[in-house]
């Protein structure tokens, strides 16, 4: 059958180009329609078993800096800790995308319809616009977003990469630990709206509050920005930490 033979040969192809590519081999019309129930007859779909394999493999293959081998230093921006909050609502999922300065402990975060390497690649450009200064390292788990897009959004920015060992939280506690304040101060408090907007403005008031008002155990219950304008005598770095207009 015509129709199988094309899907066969370009199995990655949407139903709209092989309905041009039909047109182009046989100079007669088709409908996407049938085209679509050509490849559910014949289950005509990509190998996903496969595709995850090779996946793996391109991951494995990716020169890991652990992060344990890093000589974590006492200043601003010399690492930030990344990471990803799972929400299941109903039958809806939403990311949150969380950083955390290791020094000074401030703060940023994002919510994303879908975990993928573009969000994270959209999460770290925000970081480093907010941030407005240079990231020397950042670190992640092993999590499929962080390749990808992310990998050269790291590599632009000239940030190095580490990461945590598979299924070892603790080391990567320090977003561990803000993740827990967001769902225990913010997320079980009930602010949580399926609208990606209005989700993300409220979780930029929560910021602002996290940033400038919660004074924090190890910064001498100092609020993070009051730590960083006392040691490094500087001016405020204000965050806007959302705009009008975002991928997601």
């Amino acid at each position: 059958m015509r129709i199988k033979k094309l899907r066969l040969k370009y199995i990655h192809y949407g139903k709209k180009k092989l309905k041009r590519f039909y047109f182009d081999e046989y100079d007669e019309p088709i409908s996407t329609w049938k085209i679509e129930r050509v490849i559910r007859h014949y289950n005509l779909y990509p190998d996903k078993a496969k595709q995850d394999k090779l996946q793996s493999k391109l991951k494995n293959q990716i020169k890991k800096n652990r992060i344990q081998k890093l000589e974590i230093k006492d200043e601003y921006w010399f690492l930030f800790h990344l990471d990803t909050i799972v929400i299941y609502w109903g039958s809806l999922k939403r990311y949150i995308l969380t950083a955390i300065d290791h020094h000074g402990k401030i703060a940023y975060a994002r919510s994303y319809k879908n975990k993928s390497s573009r969000s994270a690649k959209d999460f770290l450009y925000r970081l480093h616009y907010l941030i407005d200064a240079k990231i020397a390292n950042a670190q992640t788990d092993n999590g499929s977003e962080f390749y990808g897009e992310f990998e050269e959004a790291l590599n632009e920015l000239e940030i190095l990469h580490w990461f945590s060992r598979p299924k070892t939280p603790k080391d990567n506690a320090v977003c561990e630990r803000f993740n827990q304040t967001l769902q225990y101060e913010w997320l079980n408090d009930g602010n949580f709206t399926a609208d990606g907007r209005k989700l993300n403005i409220a979780l930029t008031e929560w910021l602002v509050e996290y940033n400038f008002h919660r004074p924090h155990e190890k910064l001498d219950y100092k609020t993070p920005f009051e730590y960083f304008e006392d040691t490094l005598k500087s001016n405020n770095i204000l965050l806007p930490m959302y705009s009008a207009r975002t991928i997601a």
